[in-house]
């Protein structure tokens, strides 16, 4: 026992001596890079001075060439100055490849080793060692410092593993803060060799980077997972983007950060194809808020558009939740018929006008009620947006008052008569009566208006007959009369605008300056027109429509979002990533038809993310009983981990609120980071109330907000309401069973049933 002692307590200092050396190899490195870095950021700066120093010049071709030099050097310069927590966090050590060329970062293009790398004594030496980080960083020889996470040579770091290493003997991670290496992980891809690196063996650190990440206390805002993505992820993440890349994976597989990687990754390889933009649709802001930070820790940001479902349609923003019946209604195909009938029967309206009275060629001409509705019938015929059609409806207006007049039989001559119809068009248009009533008869829609004429019930039901049933008719008006909007509205606000279209605008003039106008000089100063700067400036603000669609958690799209986000990707490449039985759609086909019209002709390549990162196997398996009755015939992902803490069970028997605080209260005392409390959507303000005082480590969110979310600990209150929500309240429920990745704890209320242990119903074998 004494050997045993001494013995163990000898190998403790040699192991600590080996990480603490391998951590001062790493800083050494990294205080190079910084220092490079510096050099770097002082040249960006000498750009940006000596732009200035050429706008002095005063020749449009100075001012142009300025203004170019000054963008260029201002976005370098503000990637440069972006210190992130890991700027550095990868290495890998390499065997020699079987060819000797380079790429354009500098690194051997080589995949498999040479032939006589590995000698037959069972050892070999390290030719190349990379190291990867956020963006690339070069030496003054042009040698690679720091590989873009990016770049193909990058790419053996995340595929490499023990079954196929390829070249790589050794994968390390690097956790850095600032300028300071805090810690080394290593990985042996070839542990069979023996290799050496300048002369010595190569040293092995810890117990895995991948374990490593996964134990990390969660906050309020996603990490990348640029340090830890998988081989199966990667594969996801580097895919060509010539169609449209569908990935499904169970929960925790990785899919809404797989999605976000790829976005930087397509950017990095082929920037001006996807100038027109990158847009990743999330299905609610709390998920965007939780991702938002991570494109700009992988170097990207500018290009990308991350929005909400509700936050699609510029100028309204969801901010109320529909009823499950209420959002069956709204998210169907069927509104598309409901939504055309009501786009046009919005124009009439209980003032709208019903005789039209004008003055030409000295008599009274008029048009009643039944001329009027007869010329509406005439102008609607046609499929144009309706906005679109108030020009055809005015010229029916001018043909049937021109008829009225009798002067089209006043003469044989066609150049006459033609002279003659135009005279009597200028005087009619020109009459402020005539331009009032045009107003008020077929006045401008808008969305909005049209959604507040669906309001009336009297009038929906008109629109929607045979389409919905009474009871439809009534919980959807009754929806639309309350203030504010649902995320299932935006949708329909952005099929009414399709449906209405808007008229085209006068362009601008160029503002004038007052001298301008005091000399006279504006008469001979054309229209300026807007430069290609400008333009692309303006195109960004209001761009529709996208170079490539990213949709997350695609499952939960119905069939008008779907048509909501198609119209943002007609001409685009996307990335489509979901999990059928997370779905809280009731439809799922009647989704798939819709979004297979989204996404056209394209050919699609399909990926499966198959391992569980997130959830311990002790969760894995108890939300695995509800998936077997969700969706029966499922397979759930396989845990990559265990920590021996069985999910916890309690029952409220008094109040719920004080159960569910004493839990939550438990639960932070345990994890180091954050805590989930996910109630049944009605319950949404009530559980913030039982949490109040808790901590901003504690938040509580409905059922159908837990959605890509993640928390060290998870506090599940009543699986039966639930699951009773809705048609697919077992699917969602499986969603709410999965979100922790360390504790679970699940509160039975009045219609869980428990059992003597505490297990509700639903959860039982």
């Amino acid at each position: 026992m004494a050997a045993q002692a001494q013995q163990e307590s000898a190998v403790g200092p040699v192991h600590d001596s080996v990480r603490d050396r391998e951590i001062r190899v790493e800083q050494e490195h990294l205080d190079r890079v910084y220092r490079r870095l510096e050099e770097k950021i002082d040249e960006a700066e000498f750009l940006m001075r000596d732009a200035a120093r050429r706008g002095q010049v005063g020749t449009p071709g100075a001012l142009a060439e300025r203004d170019a030099q000054v963008f260029r050097a201002g976005v370098h310069l503000n990637r440069l100055n972006n210190e992130f927590e890991d700027f550095l966090f990868g290495r890998i050590d390499l065997l020699l490849g079987k060819d000797g060329k380079r790429g354009p970062d500098g690194a051997y293009t080589a995949v498999e080793p040479a032939d006589g790398a590995v000698r037959p004594d069972g050892t070999a030496d390290i030719a190349e060692t990379l190291h990867i980080g956020r963006i690339g960083v070069l030496d003054q020889d042009y040698s690679p410092l720091v590989i873009d996470w990016r770049a193909p040579a990058a790419a053996p770091f995340y595929r490499s593993t023990p079954v196929d290493p390829g070249r790589v003997v050794r994968r390390r991670v690097i956790r850095s803060k600032g300028r300071r290496v805090l810690g080394v992980e290593d990985d042996l891809m070839r542990p069979e060799l023996t290799a050496y690196l300048d002369g010595e063996e190569l040293p092995v650190v810890g117990d895995g980077a991948l374990m490593a990440a996964l134990g990390q206390a969660r906050t309020h805002s996603m990490r990348d997972i640029v340090a830890s993505i998988q081989a199966e992820q990667d594969l996801v993440i580097r895919a060509p983007a010539a169609s449209v890349t569908h990935v499904e994976g169970g929960p925790g597989t990785g899919k809404t950060a797989v999605a976000l990687h790829r976005a930087a990754y397509l950017l990095y390889q082929d920037r001006r194809r996807y100038a027109g933009g990158i847009l990743i649709v999330s299905p609610t802001p709390l998920l965007v808020a939780y991702t938002e930070g991570v494109l700009p820790s992988l170097g990207e940001e500018g290009q990308v558009a991350i929005r909400a479902l509700g936050s699609l349609v510029e100028g309204v923003e969801a901010t109320v939740y529909d009823t499950p019946a209420v959002a069956r209604v709204k998210g169907s195909a069927r509104m598309l018929k409901v939504l055309r009938k009501a786009a046009r029967g919005a124009l009439e309206t209980e003032d709208a006008p019903t005789r039209l009275r004008v003055v030409a060629f000295g008599r009274r001409l008029e048009l009643d009620a039944e001329d009027l509705k007869e010329i509406r019938r005439s102008a609607l015929g046609g499929t144009a947006p309706v906005n679109l059609l108030r020009p055809r409806a005015r010229k029916l207006l001018l043909d049937a008052l021109w008829e009225r007049s009798g002067a089209g039989t006043r003469h044989t001559d066609p150049e006459l008569a033609a002279e003659l119809r135009s005279s009597f068009d200028d005087d009619i248009t020109s009459e402020d009566d005539f331009i009032a009533f045009l107003d008020a008869w077929w006045p401008e829609l808008t969305p909005s208006a049209v959604l507040d004429a669906m309001a009336d019930e009297r009038r929906l039901g008109r629109w929607a007959r045979r389409v919905l049933n009474q009871g439809e008719v009534r919980r959807l008006a009754r929806s639309l009369r309350r203030d504010g909007r649902s995320v299932h509205d935006i949708a329909l606000l952005d099929e009414l605008q399709a449906v209405l279209g808007t008229p085209a605008r006068p362009r601008k003039r160029r503002e004038l300056d007052p001298l301008d106008q005091l000399t006279g000089l504006e008469e001979l100063m054309p229209v300026r027109e807007e430069s290609q700067r400008e333009r692309a400036e303006r195109l960004a603000q209001e761009r529709v429509e996208y170079a490539h669609v990213i949709v997350d958690e695609a499952q939960d799209l119905t069939p008008m979002q779907w048509r909501m986000v198609g119209r943002r990707g007609r001409h685009a490449t996307w990335t489509v990533v979901g999990d059928p039985a997370q779905s809280s759609w009731s439809d799922p086909d009647e989704a798939a038809e819709a979004r297979d019209e989204a996404l056209g002709s394209r050919p699609r390549r399909r990926f499966e993310l198959t391992v569980n990162y997130r959830n311990p196997a002790e969760i894995a398996d108890l939300a695995s009983r509800v998936l077997a009755l969700a969706m029966p015939g499922s397979t759930a992902p396989r845990a990559v981990r265990s920590t021996g803490v069985e999910p916890r069970f309690a029952v409220a028997r008094g109040g719920l609120g004080e159960t569910v605080r004493a839990e939550a209260r438990r639960l932070l005392e345990r994890v180091d980071g954050t805590v989930g409390v996910v109630v049944a959507m009605q319950r949404r303000e009530e559980a913030r109330r039982w949490l109040d005082g808790l901590g901003d480590r504690v938040v509580a969110l409905g059922s159908l907000e837990a959605k890509g979310l993640e928390y060290d600990a998870t506090v599940v209150v009543s699986p039966a309401e639930i699951a009773d929500e809705s048609p697919a309240g077992l699917r969602v429920l499986y969603v709410a069973l999965t979100r922790a990745t360390q504790q679970l704890t699940v509160v039975s209320g009045e219609r869980d049933e428990p059992d003597s242990s505490g297990v509700p119903d639903l959860l039982r074998d």
